[in-house]
């Protein structure tokens, strides 16, 4: 099974890379960029052949490694 893993930054949480980002646009010309907020993506190739054992394991991987659930939220694929 092929997990899709999309870790953002919470609502109300300071962006500084993505601050950088929009400056960095808007040096380049880009001036219609109103705000940027970066965050990961990760990949999760599983022998779990069930999507729900599958969706469960990769939301624990979420909850101990993959995502710092105080200042982010994650949202899980299952494929």
């Amino acid at each position: 099974m092929l997990a899709k893993v999309y870790v953002t930054l919470k609502p109300g949480v300071l962006d500084p890379q993505g601050k950088a980002v929009r400056s960095s646009l808007a040096s380049l010309g880009f001036l219609g960029v109103e705000d940027v907020r970066l965050g990961k993506y990760v990949e999760l190739r599983l022998a779990e052949t069930d999507p729900g054992r599958a969706r469960a394991e990769v939301e624990r991987m979420c909850e101990r490694l993959l995502a710092n659930t105080v200042i982010e939220s994650y949202r899980v694929e299952v494929s």
